[in-house]
């Protein structure tokens, strides 16, 4: 009996230890080694290339991280709701204009708030999108049947 309870306690640790040990390696999974880059070259030096999403046109990629004559890739994600020519600049835009009837889109307009990565960004920019063909409700009206 005793050894039975100790055959069982033994496994139960072994358990525990993997569980553990499969937990830290998803945790770390996808990092880069931010003091191997950041102790050779200041953030002005490191020059950035692209996100490039791994499948389609958005979610997680890589992008390459070149300092000197060392180049690293270094994850990145484009977000799926994003514009991916704008992806590395961000905006504060303002509210989303009245629909336009004869190309059924409406536009809003943002300005430029920083660049993430060294990236060349427009100082203005005008994103679109299709009107939606729910009406709204206005508040305290009724459903009519």
């Amino acid at each position: 009996m005793r050894s039975l309870f100790s055959v069982t306690l033994l496994l139960l640790l072994a358990l525990t230890l993997t569980a553990e040990a499969s937990k830290r390696a998803k945790h770390h999974k996808g990092r880069h080694d931010k003091s191997r880059t950041t102790s050779e070259c200041s953030p002005a030096e490191t020059r950035y290339g692209k996100c490039i999403p791994e499948h389609g046109d958005c979610g997680d990629g890589v992008r390459d991280a070149t300092c000197k004559d060392r180049t690293d890739k270094i994850p990145c994600k484009i977000p799926c709701n994003w514009k991916k020519d704008i992806s590395d600049c961000k905006y504060k835009f303002g509210p989303w204009g009245n629909c336009d009837a004869t190309t059924n889109t409406k536009t809003r307009s943002g300005t430029l708030k920083r660049a993430l990565f060294n990236a060349e960004c427009q100082a203005t920019v005008k994103v679109s999108k299709p009107c939606s063909p729910k009406v709204k409700k206005v508040k305290g009206e009724k459903k009519s049947n």
